[in-house]
């Protein structure tokens, strides 16, 4: 029968396992200061920026000479999510997406505005993109001769863009421009024409807006006909009345309570 191996002492497994820490420690110690060196080193600098997707108010060179000298680092210590900022403060800039080229360059997708719209009271320079963003830009860069013009209280930009879409495409079949759209404090909402006439289309929800804006237009070219005109002279409305609405035509004045011409009004369909 064999002898049973001899226990190791003690004092000799404390040993081996102190020589496999101290050898362990020292290889980390090594990997850190590796490690260092390659952050440190100017082979890893940022020496290059791809820019890609959607230039058009920002050439890619303007970017890189704009946005390069607020990146700080080299290619291992880069804050991606400053630098991402840093792209997106450029005027335009809606989205940018930055990834890490080995061994020293940044690729960079761009997404820019598109603007629909004017956002705001008349004269202000805000704009309105189509995911119903407000945002700020240079508007002598904005390539639409025809924007329209929205506004309304401060976080409902989206519900506005969506009310004009919804009513411009009924106007548009009448030849008439939408150009204003407002959302009043009241929850309102009030239309300007290119024509420069005003309607007040009240208040209620979407849907309710829309069916009395149909009516309302089903019957302008009947109604504005009894006076010889045509919808062209339209120079206000107001859809707020229960069963009907009020106009004023250009042309078309009131001289006595038997004719009244200023102020016309009629009952809509239902």
């Amino acid at each position: 029968m064999k002898e049973e191996a001899r226990a190791v002492p003690l004092d000799v497994k404390l040993m081996n396992v102190t020589a496999a820490v101290l050898l362990l420690a020292f290889a980390l110690l090594v990997a850190a200061a590796l490690a260092g060196w390659a952050m440190r080193h100017p082979a890893f600098a940022i020496r290059g920026i791809t820019v890609m997707g959607e230039v058009t108010h920002n050439s890619a060179a303007t970017l890189r000479a704009n946005v390069a000298p607020q990146l700080g680092g080299t290619f291992f210590t880069l804050d991606l999510t400053r630098a991402r900022q840093a792209f997106e403060a450029v005027p335009w800039v809606r989205h940018a997406v930055v990834r890490r080229e080995f061994p020293n360059r940044l690729k960079v997708l761009l997404q820019e505005h598109q603007a629909v719209a004017y956002w705001g009271a008349e004269g202000e320079s805000r704009l309105l993109n189509n995911f119903g963003e407000v945002f700020e830009a240079n508007v002598g860069e904005v390539e639409s001769e025809t924007l329209p013009r929205l506004h309304g209280p401060d976080g409902q930009a989206a519900q506005v863009l969506a009310m004009y879409q919804t009513l411009q495409p009924l106007f548009e079949r009448m030849d008439m421009a939408l150009e204003q759209l407002e959302l009043t404090g009241r929850g309102g909402w009030r239309v300007r024409l290119d024509t420069e006439a005003v309607l007040e289309l009240g208040g209620g929800t979407a849907e309710e807006v829309l069916a009395r804006t149909q009516r309302f237009l089903k019957t302008l070219t009947q109604v504005t006909s009894r006076y010889g005109r045509g919808p062209d002279a339209l120079e206000a409305a107001d859809l707020r009345h229960e069963a009907g609405y009020a106009i004023r035509l250009r042309g078309v004045t009131t001289l006595a309570a038997a004719n009244p011409a200023d102020v016309a009004a009629t009952k809509s369909n239902r």
